[in-house]
C-alpha cells in the first residue's frame, strides 16, 4: 500500500476544491424540501461545477450516470437521481459529491431530514455525524489509521446500530478513491502510521437495523437488506502534526 503525501501546492489546490464542496452543500440543502424531484439537485451540481470552473467527480466515474448520489430512506450510497424519484415528507436523504479542481478531487456527504422527521430518524443522523468526530480524534500524525475505525465502531454500537462493512472511506487526491481503505468498523490491526499530508474520506454509513446492504439491479444504489433507513456523513480532512484539518467543512 503506498499512501501519497500531498506537497504544500497539492494541499492548497485540495484546500479550494474541498471549500467549493463544502459551499455547494450548503446551497444543497436549503433546497431540500417535500416534492422535490432529485433529479433538481443533480442540475444545481452540474451548474455549480461548471460556474466555479470544476469538474465533476462522480459524473461518468465507471459509468456513473449523474453528478452527485442521492441516497433516500434505505438507500446507504449511490442513489441516482432522476425526475421519478421526490422527496416526501419524513424522508431522509443523503448527498454525496465531489469535486475536481485543477486536477484535485473533494468529497464529502450529508443527511438530512425532509420536512419534519421522527426523532429516532434525526437520532440516526446525528449520532452518524458524531462518529465521524469521534473518528477524527485519532486523526493526527503518529497515530494508527485503524484508531480511526476502531473509535467511530466504538461510538456507534453503543446505539445498536448496524455498521455497514461493505463500503469504507479511502484517501482523496488526483484520484477520487486513494489509498488507503478505512473501515468503519473494528480491526485487528493497527494499520499504517499517519502522516502529514495524507488526505483522507472519512465517511461512517450507518444503518438503524443490521449493516447487511445489497446492491440493486441498477448495480450502483446500494440498500439495507433489511430496509431499514440509513445515513451517511463524510468529509475529506488533512492529517497534521496536531488536530486534522476537515477541508470540507465551511
Amino acid at each position: 500500500m503506498s499512501i501519497n503525501i500531498k506537497s504544500k501546492r497539492e494541499i492548497e489546490l485540495m484546500r479550494e476544491s474541498n471549500r467549493l464542496l463544502g459551499l455547494m452543500h450548503l446551497e444543497m440543502e436549503k433546497m431540500i424540501r417535500p416534492g422535490l424531484p432529485t433529479s433538481e439537485l443533480d442540475q444545481f451540481a452540474r451548474d455549480y461545477a461548471a460556474k466555479h470552473d470544476c469538474g465533476l467527480s462522480f459524473l461518468n466515474y465507471e459509468g456513473y450516470p449523474a453528478a452527485l448520489c442521492v441516497s433516500v430512506n434505505e438507500e446507504v450510497v449511490h442513489g441516482i437521481p432522476t425526475k421519478e424519484k421526490v422527496l416526501h415528507e419524513g424522508d431522509i436523504v443523503a448527498l454525496d459529491a465531489g469535486l475536481i479542481y485543477k486536477g484535485y478531487h473533494s468529497d464529502a456527504a450529508r443527511t438530512y431530514g425532509v420536512g419534519h422527521i421522527s426523532d429516532e430518524l434525526q437520532k440516526l443522523i446525528d449520532e452518524t455525524r458524531n462518529s465521524f468526530f469521534e473518528g477524527i480524534k485519532y486523526a493526527k500524525a503518529g497515530n494508527h489509521l485503524f484508531d480511526i475505525s476502531n473509535a467511530i465502531d466504538a461510538y456507534i454500537s453503543q446505539f445498536g446500530y448496524g455498521i455497514v462493512r461493505d463500503l469504507v472511506g479511502h484517501g482523496v487526491g488526483t484520484s477520487l478513491h486513494e489509498d488507503p481503505q478505512i473501515p468503519n468498523f473494528r480491526q485487528k490491526r493497527r494499520g499504517p502510521v499517519l502522516q502529514a499530508g495524507m488526505v483522507l474520506a472519512i465517511e461512517p454509513m450507518i444503518n438503524l437495523g443490521r449493516g447487511d446492504v445489497e446492491w440493486l439491479d441498477d448495480d450502483w444504489t446500494v440498500v439495507a437488506s433489511d430496509g431499514s433507513p440509513s445515513a451517511h456523513y463524510e468529509n475529506s480532512i488533512l492529517i497534521t502534526d496536531g488536530d486534522p484539518e476537515i477541508l470540507s467543512l465551511v
